[in-house]
């Protein structure tokens, strides 16, 4: 089932597409903010090659979007936080000189699609281990025009500022060299009230391995086909080796997780839906 959502736009934090000689890890397959519509959302590669993203103008006007490749890094709390080129480290530095893509600015008129190429080239040498990049695609604003002067003649006086959103959507790049794994385990999961007074459900995930963990937490209650709760899209970077998760419910929900349940963290089932970790609880 092909999956879109709508997100807010997220400065911090996440058809048919192949090519000879590529390897792909599939992820969920489209995601759409303001009127632009990408897929995947997810690239990973194994090895080298070329590849493509599809951006999609799903509006009614044209629309300019401006691509770009950032270094991100993950915290312990789940936070993805830019980092300069100036500071990146030897991985960050690696992962950037290896990808190319073009183009870097696309106009896109109403229901119109475009592909953006991805060349991936690893240097010779290169060692064995999981890269990444970020790749940013951001609206570029209208010129708004000049507001006429008063119809009196009356000079204006003050200063006026006027806020235009820019909305983007940011995907993760991974390049996967040699044979990398990496698994995972689940602790102390809870649903708590955060300081808005708002339940959520916070649990830990512990990582090993050399690459990411990337998946979707599953909670079943004793006798049911159906999860009671159901999060798409949780990733723990390589960067970090322990990553806390928590994702607000709505009181419907938080009144399902009590008692005995079964947590599992799976891969997505676009990606084979293999079971990373699982553990059972009693919820309070």
């Amino acid at each position: 089932m092909t999956i879109f959502s709508r997100i807010a736009s997220q400065p911090h934090r996440g058809f048919t597409y192949l090519a000879a000689g590529l390897s792909l890890g599939l992820a969920t397959p489209a995601l759409a903010q303001g009127d632009l519509l990408i897929a995947p959302t997810r690239l990973v590669v194994n090895g080298g090659g070329s590849s493509q993203i599809i951006l999609s103008n799903i509006g009614n006007t044209p629309a300019t979007y401006r691509i770009s490749l950032e270094l991100r890094r993950m915290q312990p709390d789940g936070d993805i936080l830019d980092v300069p080129e100036a500071e990146a480290n030897a991985t960050e530095r690696a992962a950037l000189d290896m990808i190319r893509y073009s183009p870097r600015r696309i106009a896109l008129a109403p229901n119109q699609p475009q592909a953006v190429r991805i060349s991936v080239r690893p240097p010779e040498g290169l060692a064995d281990g999981e890269y990444r990049v970020h790749m940013s695609f951001r609206a570029v604003p209208d010129a708004a025009p000049v507001a006429p002067a008063p119809a009196d003649g009356t000079p204006p006086s003050g200063l006026s500022i006027k806020l235009t959103p820019i909305y983007g959507i940011t995907i993760p790049l991974i390049v996967r060299k040699g044979q990398l794994s990496g698994s995972a385990t689940l602790a102390n999961p809870q649903v708590v009230t955060t300081a808005t007074g708002q339940p959520a459900l916070r649990l830990e995930l512990n990582r090993s391995g050399q690459r990411s963990v990337f998946g979707e937490i599953r909670v079943t209650a004793p006798g049911a086909k159906e999860p009671v709760f159901l999060v798409r899209g949780i990733a723990v970077y390589p960067e970090v080796t322990h990553r806390r998760v928590e994702v607000g419910l709505s009181a419907e929900q938080a009144a399902r997780l009590k008692g005995p349940l079964h947590f599992e963290y799976r891969e997505l089932p676009e990606n084979g839906g293999a079971q990373i970790a699982a553990m059972d609880a009693n919820l309070k």
